[in-house]
């Protein structure tokens, strides 16, 4: 099998339009500079795990984000639908990320590849019921289809999917989103 892509989905920093439920606690600016710092870190991960990587984009053009992150990221629209389409349109075999989980290192990355070798699914899941990692050697778009996204059901979820498809997901370790007020106590540097 090929090395798996990662494909980060990110958001364009702009003020009020990212980190939205971080926004009571941090105002327009606050959460799209915290959003600002957690792409910036993920995209440093994907790039010390020496796996290939794309970063999924929307909110913006291309040239503000090569403007943002460098001109040598490879850049992809994640184009239009709900997360599950945008989800499914990328290739196989991947490892899916979001920016949403300031404890990501390469090595998570690593062990998510080395796991889709001998498992047809990786799963990393997070804290709140989500997950900061879905791997996958093939395609399988029912996988993403009317997903209650957003929610603490979401692994459980996807890992009923997997089964339901002969598969059992090898498992990373548990890691936690940024997603809420509440969160960002966990991660103090985060907002300095």
């Amino acid at each position: 099998m090929a090395l798996p892509r990662i494909a980060l989905f990110a958001r364009y920093p702009t003020p009020g339009a990212a980190k939205t439920r971080l926004i009571p606690a941090l105002g327009d600016v606050g959460a799209a500079a915290l959003h600002r710092k957690l792409v910036e870190l993920t995209v440093a991960a994907a790039r010390k795990s020496g796996l290939p990587f794309e970063v999924r984009v929307t909110g913006g053009t291309a040239a503000a984000f090569a403007d943002w992150l460098g001109a040598d990221v490879p850049l992809v629209p994640q184009g239009e639908g709900d997360l599950g389409a945008r989800l499914a349109r990328v290739a196989a075999p991947m490892l899916l990320i979001g920016s949403d989980c300031p404890d990501l290192t390469p090595t998570h990355l690593i062990a998510a590849a080395e796991a889709l070798k001998t498992s047809a699914a990786v799963l990393g899941p997070a804290g709140d019921g989500g997950y900061w990692l879905l791997g996958l050697a093939q395609a399988l778009p029912g996988c993403f289809q009317a997903m209650p996204w957003g929610t603490e059901t979401v692994a459980a979820e996807t890992r009923s999917r997997l089964a339901a498809e002969g598969i059992t997901a090898a498992e990373l370790e548990t890691l936690h989103d940024c997603d809420r007020p509440e969160d960002l106590a966990r991660w103090p540097w985060l907002t300095r």
